[in-house]
């Protein structure tokens, strides 16, 4: 019995320990879009230095699921949930790259004019950190039908994006001078899109610990 106490006191910590990262990597997203709206590039930097930390992060919360996986052999329910917190730790760290890689471009943008871009950026990160919030509220209740519902919000975040790169792509061959703003807006979008790939990603993985389906491929089994 105080096996089994401690055995569920360690997944506790790691479920505590990836809920951390989920928010460094949220936060992360954050202050790169508040960055591109109000193009603030301290908050780059912000972005910038918070990255050794999850990375860090990222690595320990590996270790530690990969310790319980090796010392305590758990079964079933528990052996999913363990192999899903690796899975989604490698998508939050992930997202952090995305945050980076926004951070980059607006710190690009900053050389050149601002100009009112045919993109409603700030909206799509809304929209993208909204699926990462929501995978993320399925984890905590164990929740397949709420990460489910996620699932069917990748669609609007795809449809965003690609109205972004017609719009922008447009914007690129009328005015030409406008072409520098217009490729890092476009490359945003694409982070962001990304972003919702990566909550998608760890909808799925709830799904699998809580029902023990494997969805990724095949939507129809949920």
């Amino acid at each position: 019995m105080a096996t089994r106490i401690k055995f569920q006191q360690n997944l506790d910590e790691l479920k505590e320990k990836l809920l951390v990262m989920a928010g460094m990597a949220e936060q992360a997203i954050h202050r790169s879009i508040e960055a591109y709206r109000t193009r603030d590039l301290s908050l780059c930097e912000q972005v910038f230095r918070s990255e050794p930390q999850v990375n860090r992060l990222e690595r320990e919360i590996d270790q530690m699921a990969l310790d319980l996986l090796a010392m305590e052999q758990p079964m079933a329910i528990d052996l999913r949930f363990i192999l899903s917190v690796i899975r989604i730790n490698a998508d939050l760290e992930r997202v952090g790259d995305q945050a980076v890689n926004i951070a980059v471009r607006v710190r690009e943008m900053g050389a050149f004019a601002n100009v009112d871009l045919p993109v409603d950026i700030p909206k799509l990160a809304f929209l993208a950190s909204a699926m990462v919030r929501k995978a993320l509220q399925a984890f905590i209740d164990a929740d397949a039908e709420s990460a489910t519902a996620v699932l069917k919000m990748d669609d609007q975040v795809d449809e965003m994006n690609d109205a972004a790169f017609y719009a922008l792509s447009t914007l690129i061959k009328e005015q030409p001078e406008f072409t520098p703003q217009a490729l890092n807006a476009l490359i945003i979008a694409r982070n962001l899109e990304r972003v919702g790939d990566h909550a998608t990603n760890v909808a799925e993985d709830v799904i699998f610990w809580v029902r023990g389906a494997d969805v990724r491929h095949n939507l129809s089994v949920i």
